[in-house]
C-alpha cells in the first residue's frame, strides 16, 4: 500500500510511503512508485513524475497511455552489486548475488524453478546472514536479453511481480555475463523491461482500475 503525501522540499510532484502486508515500511517498490506515477498523471496531466521514496527521488516518464493504462520508464537509480556468496540452509549450500537497488535484494540463478520453491526462497529471506532479511528472487536465463524470475519479498512473501526485484534480476545477470542490457524479465505478473546505463531504467505498465474513498 502507497500512502500518498506532499513534498514539503518542493523537490518532487508527490512523496510516497510503501507499507507491507505485514504492516513493515519498506524503503521501495519498482512497481508502486509507477502506480503512484499513473496516478498522479491521471489527476494532474504531465508526461513525467517525480516520486519520492524511501530510496530516494525517482524520475518516471510518460512512454505512452490507453485509457487507465499507463507505461512509465523509471529511472531507478545506481545500483550496488556485490560478490556472490553461498549460505547454508536446511536442506543445503546455495549461492546467490546481492543487489541494492535502494532496497536489498539477494538473487539466484537457477535451471528451474522447483516445486515449492516458495519455502526455500523464505529460508534464504530470514537466513541470519541478512540482518533486516531480505528480498529474493530466484531467476531463469531464457537467452542474452530474457530471463524469467519468481519473487519472494520482506513483509509479504511470494508475489507475482516485482519492479526492484526485476531490476536486480537483470542487473545480477548482466554483471555475472548470463545477459546483456536491456533485459526482458518474464514473470507470472507481466514482463518488464530493464535496461541498465549507469543508472537502471525500468519500463512496464500500470492500469487503474478503481477508485474510492475512505475515512480515518
Amino acid at each position: 500500500m502507497e500512502w500518498l503525501f506532499p513534498d514539503p522540499p518542493n523537490q518532487a510532484d508527490v512523496r510516497a510511503r510503501l507499507f507491507n502486508a505485514d504492516g513493515s515500511e519498506a524503503e521501495i517498490s519498482g512497481n508502486g512508485t509507477r502506480c503512484v506515477a499513473a496516478h498522479w498523471v491521471s489527476e494532474h496531466g504531465g508526461e513525467q513524475v517525480l516520486v519520492r521514496t524511501g530510496a530516494g527521488i525517482k524520475r518516471c516518464v510518460l512512454n505512452g497511455r490507453k485509457g487507465q493504462r499507463f507505461s512509465f520508464e523509471t529511472d531507478m537509480g545506481e545500483p550496488e552489486v556485490g560478490e556472490p556468496f553461498p549460505i547454508k540452509l536446511a536442506f543445503g549450500e546455495i549461492k546467490g548475488t546481492p543487489v541494492s537497488m535502494g532496497n536489498p535484494h539477494f538473487v539466484i540463478f537457477q535451471e528451474e524453478f522447483a516445486p515449492g520453491w516458495q519455502a526455500e526462497a523464505a529460508e534464504v529471506g530470514r537466513h541470519h546472514d541478512f540482518k533486516y532479511s531480505i528480498n529474493v528472487e530466484l531467476v531463469r536465463i531464457k537467452n542474452k536479453h530474457s530471463a524469467e524470475a519468481r519473487f519472494f519479498e520482506r513483509g509479504v512473501g511470494e508475489t507475482q511481480s516485482s519492479g526492484t526485484g526485476s531490476c536486480a534480476s537483470a542487473v545480477a545477470a548482466i554483471a555475472s555475463g548470463r545477459c546483456t542490457s536491456p533485459v526482458e524479465v518474464i514473470a507470472p505478473g507481466g514482463v518488464q523491461t530493464v535496461r541498465w546505463e549507469g543508472n537502471v531504467f525500468l519500463r512496464g505498465e500500470a492500469q487503474l482500475v478503481c477508485r474510492g474513498e475512505f475515512f480515518i
